[in-house]
Order: C-alpha cells, then structure tokens, then sequence
C-alpha cells in the first residue's frame, strides 16, 4: 500500500453499560445506518438474556462476553498461491481480527436463526454460544479443523 494506513476511529462507549465493545458489536449488528434500532435490539437481547440465566450468578453483559469469547477463531486458514498450485495456509488472527470475526459470526448466525424477532434470535444464539453450542460456535470449530488439517502447509507462511 502507498498510502499511510488509515486511523482508527473513536468509538464512544454506549448509553446503558458503558462499553466500547458493545457500541463496535452494534455498529456490526445495524443495518442502513439504524443505529438506534440496532441499541433496541441489543438491549431488548440482554433483557431476554438476564431472564434466562436468573439462577446464574452472571450479569447478561458477562454472559454476552463469555458467549463472544467462546466463538473467538485463533487459528483462520488463508489461500497461498506457490508455484501454481493454491494452499490453504493456517495462520494465526490478529487480535483485532479475533474480536470482529466472532461478531460478525455470532450476529450472522443470530440472523439465521428461526424465531419471531431479531432480539429473540440474537438472545438465543448468545446463550448457545455460551453453552458452546450454535452456529457461531461450530464454525469456530470448523476453522479449527480446517488449521489442523492444512498443518502441513503451515511453511508457507507469508
């Protein structure tokens, strides 16, 4: 790239907790620039959460957390053109890269669910991802998988 690389922008933590993680979840769950609507449906998910986990000790922000954490990626695959013949490389995500993916899984398989509406869907697929379970859950072990197989072209790291 010629150009410097760009500046991270300021994200402001959110109204109800206070946390720069959850203002960068929303930004990822909004659609169209609603960003208001994206706050209900994160908030109105956390409610449903709190009820569910009653007899947990857990706030729904922690459950939220943990749900995130447990469908964090540390090994991705990356496709390496050698000598006319493609690899698929395991390499290690970068931190930030970490965080942005097991967003992006958690709301894209909360969106696939079936239920009535988005917050119910994004409730339920937090409290599977907390259990280790769900969709975000076994595509994390499927990239894992596909790491662990491709070992023996971890040489060809770039």
């Amino acid at each position: 790239m010629r150009k410097t690389s760009p500046k991270k922008r300021i994200i402001l933590p959110d109204p109800a907790f206070k946390d720069k993680e959850v203002t960068r979840f929303v930004n990822n769950l909004m659609l169209d620039g609603k960003k208001s609507t994206a706050f209900t449906i994160f908030y109105d998910a956390m409610k449903l959460v709190e009820e569910k986990t009653k007899e947990d000790e857990k706030s729904a922000l922690e459950v939220w957390r943990k749900a995130l954490e447990n469908i964090t990626p540390h090994v991705e695959v990356k496709s390496r053109r050698v000598g006319g013949a493609t690899f698929q490389v395991p390499m290690e995500v970068r931190p930030d890269r970490k965080v942005s993916v097991s967003m992006k899984n958690l709301i894209l398989y909360a969106r696939k669910r079936s239920g009535k509406s988005m917050s119910e869907k994004l409730a339920a697929e937090i409290l599977a991802a907390y259990k280790e379970e769900g969709g975000a859950f076994k595509r994390k072990e499927d990239m894992h998988k596909m790491a662990e197989a491709n070992r023996a072209f971890s040489h060809f790291r770039f």
